[in-house]
């Protein structure tokens, strides 16, 4: 197990109307962060207040694209019990969306353990609407600040946590769907599948076009 430093927000943020939530708008009190570096592997597991980041222009994320993200979700039972839906099962995803973006992966059971643990600290933020949950982002990133096309030796990890409604605004009913042939997001000896944010970046003229034709 990881020893999980905790740093409690001395100022408690305003909860947003769970009867009407959006997808992604609102976050809670808290985040956790840990960092790697080639000579000490992963360090400093901790659960912080929810801030800001601040990053030189010249991380490498920024130019050469080297991260990766998960998102599932927590929900309170009948009994105010927390539950995570397949926690496990996105660990080995991410996992393996590191292992082909080229980046130290995490343990399963570290990955899952501090979800757990954060979602213990935010547990007031779960919303029991019906429709609704806790919607947690885990996601990682290379933080070298040089120019160069290879590998980071120093990363981020970090978790945070939305309370969220609906994906998208019609709900759990049927969308409208433009099929695209001229946009390729997955390819033999590519990366559609896993998670890695230029897959999604490389998805948003294909979005955008459907949106202005009227499709969901």
């Amino acid at each position: 197990m990881m020893k999980i430093d905790i740093d409690y927000s001395s100022v408690k943020k305003s909860r947003p109307n769970y009867s009407i939530l959006s997808f992604g708008k609102y976050f809670t009190d808290h985040m956790f962060t840990m960092d790697y570096n080639k000579s000490n592997g992963w360090t400093n597991p901790q659960i912080v207040p929810f801030d800001d980041l601040s990053i030189s222009p010249s991380t490498s994320v920024f130019h050469y694209a080297q991260s990766v993200f998960e998102g599932l979700k927590a929900y309170l039972n009948e009994k105010g019990v927390i539950v995570l839906f397949r926690p496990y099962e996105n660990a080995k995803r991410f996992k393996k969306s590191c292992i082909r973006m080229a980046m130290p992966y995490i343990e399963e059971d570290d990955f899952v353990e501090a979800i757990s643990e954060l979602v213990k600290v935010d547990k007031d933020w779960i919303p029991t609407e019906e429709g609704t949950s806790l919607y947690i982002r885990p996601f990682m990133f290379a933080t070298d600040e040089v120019l160069g096309v290879h590998p980071s030796n120093t990363y981020k990890f970090i978790i945070i946590l939305s309370p969220v409604g609906h994906y998208y605004p019609n709900g759990l009913k049927p969308v409208s769907i433009s099929i695209n042939p001229t946009y390729s997001r997955s390819f033999f000896g590519g990366t559609g599948d896993v998670k890695c944010s230029a897959n999604y970046s490389m998805s948003l003229l294909a979005q955008k076009e459907a949106n202005e034709k009227g499709y969901n």
